[in-house]
Formats: C-alpha cells, sequence, structure tokens
C-alpha cells in the first residue's frame, strides 16, 4: 500500500474530526449556512471519489444538504464515509492502485486518472474545503484547530477522536 495514500487518509479523518469537534462546539458555525453546505459537499464528494475508485456497481446516491435533518445526521454521513475509505484502503492492492480510471464527471475531454491519482484528488480536495470552514469559523467567532499534515505528523499520526 503507498504510504502516502496511508498518510494522506489518516490525516483526512483525523482533520475531518478536528473540524468537526471545532464547529459542534461553537452555535453560530454549528448554525451557519455556509458551513454547513460545505460541510456536505466535502463529505459527498469525498463518497463520490471512493465510488469512482470502487466496483461501481451500485449506483452513486447523490445527496443534498436539506437531505440532512441535523448538522448531527451530517457528521453521521461524515463519519460512515471514514469507516467505508478505510476498509477499502485495508483491501485494495497495488496493482488496484496502479490501474486507471475514467473520471465519470469529465466528459469533453473524458479524464483517465490512476485510483492513486483520484484518491490523492480527494484527499486534496478535502484539505482545500476544511480550509475554508477554517476561515469562516474565525469569521464566526469561533477557534479553527490547525490541521495541516504537517501537523498530524508532528503529534505522531493521532487517530481521529470524533
Amino acid at each position: 500500500m503507498n504510504p502516502l495514500i496511508q498518510d494522506f487518509y489518516g490525516h483526512q479523518e483525523w482533520a475531518d474530526a478536528e473540524h468537526w469537534r471545532a464547529i459542534s462546539a461553537h452555535q453560530p458555525a454549528r448554525d451557519d449556512a455556509a458551513i454547513r453546505n460545505r460541510l456536505h459537499h466535502i463529505h459527498l464528494v469525498q463518497r463520490a471519489f471512493l465510488w469512482a475508485v470502487g466496483d461501481r456497481q451500485a449506483r452513486f446516491e447523490l445527496t443534498k444538504p436539506e437531505d440532512f435533518a441535523s448538522i448531527d445526521a451530517l457528521k453521521t454521513y461524515a463519519r460512515a464515509y471514514h469507516d467505508a475509505v478505510r476498509r477499502f484502503l485495508a483491501t485494495v492492492s497495488d496493482e488496484r492502485l496502479s490501474e486507471p480510471i475514467v473520471m465519470p464527471w469529465f466528459k469533453d475531454p473524458p479524464l483517465t486518472i490512476t485510483v492513486t491519482e483520484a484518491l490523492t484528488q480527494c484527499a486534496m480536495h478535502s484539505h482545500y474545503h476544511r480550509g475554508q470552514n477554517a476561515t469562516r469559523l474565525r469569521e464566526l467567532g469561533g477557534e479553527p484547530p490547525l490541521t495541516d499534515l504537517i501537523t498530524w505528523y508532528w503529534k505522531e499520526r493521532p487517530a481521529a477522536v470524533w
């Protein structure tokens, strides 16, 4: 298994959990539509990439922020993704990581990348949007957690605390 992919996904879950804890602890952030919509987007895209690198037998379930009755229901959705991606990474072979896949949402021109490249994009995409939520959390008077990858390394790769 590619050690960077392992790190990216250990970090992704830890960083997501840190952001969820900070957002959950600050009521204005819990109530903020921009944060809620972005959280939904992060976790929807994570699921889309997991579906894209998987066997694609099941139809992808497209959700909307309003499908979740509360921020806590959205958090459950987020945690379920992390459980699923952990299972995927525990069984994916190095050969599969090197295989090309067609990304279904790129049509003209089509995009073919490796499973490793798709997984890397997913981790980077999540990181980008966590940064946006950190900025918004600060604007709302909250204190965003420090979740850079290097911080995760410095803290000796802690597990997520949801």
